[in-house]
Formats: structure tokens, C-alpha cells, sequence
């Protein structure tokens, strides 16, 4: 993984997350939250095909030039496919991990090394990775997260479950783009644990009464 400086992630809503993919302007995280996400669905398939043969047909009326370190270059590119993080052909059926996010990881979702930050919410920090904050998140049937708003963007890819917040519920497959202007208190569905993969650029702070914050903290229904 690439470690660095924390960066701004200037994709705000999916069609520009889908097109940064196209384009191969993704920070690696990203990356591979769209690639593990055409895994899950099939929803956005034939978007990243149009896209792909329209920017096939751009390539082809340009002039050949040289590629430095073509050697170095070709290695990388076969790494990412071997790692699950290219793009490769998407599966219809996957388990609860993606294949790219398996790749990107190194576990299973039985083998994830867990750590409990709250009742009923735990984390798996992958720390800074090409300038971007990672995490995959459990959090318990029905449990809600504390009201918090967000210095920066976070997007956070369903994997298994599902939760609803102010804007809406959010269920596997599903990618969640929240800002500075989205204030939530997502509560995860009742009918499985609600396990997601994050990318963020800034942290949370929390909102909202004490009183509500207290009980939330505690992991009160």
C-alpha cells in the first residue's frame, strides 16, 4: 500500500467517481471502491463500457508516443490485475468482499482483524493510502451511529446489510457520498451486521444534542 500526504477528494457525486475511474484519475482507494462496486452490481456496467469505448476511440486518433519505463509500467499494471484491483471482468455473483477488495486488503471478511470503537461498531484502520483515509466498518443490526458532520468527504461503499440515514437508505452495492453539508445518524438495518468499506479526506466531528450523543455513544436502540 502507498502511504503519503492526506489528500482532497474532489469526486462529490458517482458519475464523476465513475468517470475518475474511466479516466484512471483515481486515488488507488477509489479505485478500488468502483471496481469492487461494478463487482456487486450491475447497475453501472454499461455506463463504464460506453465510457470505456469512447475513450477507446479518442486513444485511437492519437499519435503514438513513447512510455517511459515501459517495463516498470507493464509490471504495475499486471500487479493490479493480480491483486483484484483492475478492472478485469466483473463478476455477477461475488462473496460478501469483493474480489478487488480482497485484493486491496489482504483479508476475507472472516479474517478482518477487527477493533471495537464502540458498542456495536467496529473498524479496521488501513490508515493513509495514496493520500486518502481507509477503513472498513461493522456496525450491529439496528444500531445507530452517532450524529456527526464531516471536515471533507467520505464515501463509504455497502458490502453487506444496509443503513438509513436523512437522505436515504443505503444497501449493498450501494456508494455513500456524504460532504461538509450532510449532517446524519445513520442506523444500520436490523436484518444483518451493516459492513462497509470508507474512503475519507477529513474527520468526523460529532453533532447533535448531549443528550442524543450520549445515548448513541452508548449503543442504546
Amino acid at each position: 500500500m502507498l502511504n503519503g500526504a492526506r489528500m482532497t477528494i474532489k469526486f462529490d457525486n458517482l458519475d464523476a467517481l465513475i468517470s475518475g475511474y474511466v479516466a484512471g484519475s483515481l486515488p488507488l482507494p477509489l479505485h478500488v471502491m468502483m471496481a469492487s462496486q461494478l463487482e456487486l452490481s450491475g447497475q453501472h456496467r454499461s455506463l463504464v463500457r460506453a465510457l470505456e469505448a469512447a475513450a477507446g476511440n479518442d486513444l485511437e486518433e492519437l499519435s503514438p508516443v513513447a512510455v517511459s519505463k515501459r517495463d516498470e509500467t507493464l509490471a504495475q499494471i499486471f500487479k493490479s490485475d493480480e491483486d483484484g484491483s483492475g478492472q478485469g471482468e466483473t463478476s455477477t455473483q461475488c462473496d460478501v468482499m469483493p474480489s478487488a477488495l480482497v485484493g486491496f486488503t489482504g483479508f476475507s471478511v472472516n479474517d478482518i482483524p477487527w477493533k471495537t470503537k464502540l458498542p456495536g461498531f467496529k473498524e479496521f484502520d488501513l490508515g493513509t493510502v495514496d493520500g486518502c483515509e481507509v477503513s472498513l466498518f461493522w456496525i450491529r443490526p439496528g444500531r445507530t451511529v452517532p450524529m456527526h458532520k464531516h471536515e471533507g468527504k467520505e464515501l463509504s461503499l455497502i458490502l453487506q446489510g444496509a443503513f438509513t440515514d436523512e437522505r436515504g437508505v443505503f444497501a449493498r452495492g450501494d456508494i455513500s457520498i456524504a460532504d461538509e453539508n450532510v449532517e446524519h445518524r445513520p442506523t444500520a438495518d436490523m436484518s444483518a451486521p451493516c459492513i462497509g468499506f470508507a474512503v475519507t479526506d477529513g474527520p468526523q466531528r460529532l453533532s447533535g444534542s448531549f443528550k442524543q450523543r450520549i445515548g448513541d455513544i452508548l449503543g442504546a436502540y
